[in-house]
């Protein structure tokens, strides 16, 4: 978790997209995960946790559904959704929080 911690602190916005291998939903928004970073470059991070690698964070952060999806910025969440995303929202989504 202190690496988390660590994510957290970066002073740009990132998107963590909880996911599991075995879930066919969330594991198919590998390909929409990588456009917006793609579109982001380095304004913005996409950081995808696998929940079966971390149970310990994923119950922390009570992800219930996948995908869950997460904006932090500056240590603080300040968007969540749980369920697909189209890459041109939450490139929208994200863009809102890049200082500017």
């Amino acid at each position: 978790m202190s690496k988390f911690g660590e994510l957290l602190d970066e002073k740009i916005p990132l998107l963590l997209a909880f996911y599991s291998q075995d879930d066919p939903i969330s594991s198919g928004m590998s390909p929409v995960l990588k456009d917006v970073a793609a579109a982001l470059g380095d304004k913005g991070k996409v950081i995808k946790i696998d929940v079966d690698k971390n149970a310990e964070l994923s119950e922390a952060l009570r992800v219930k559904v996948l995908p869950t999806l997460m904006i932090y910025k500056y240590s603080e969440m300040v968007w969540r959704q749980s369920g697909e995303q189209d890459a041109n929202t939450l490139i929208g989504l994200i863009q809102e929080h890049i200082p500017s």
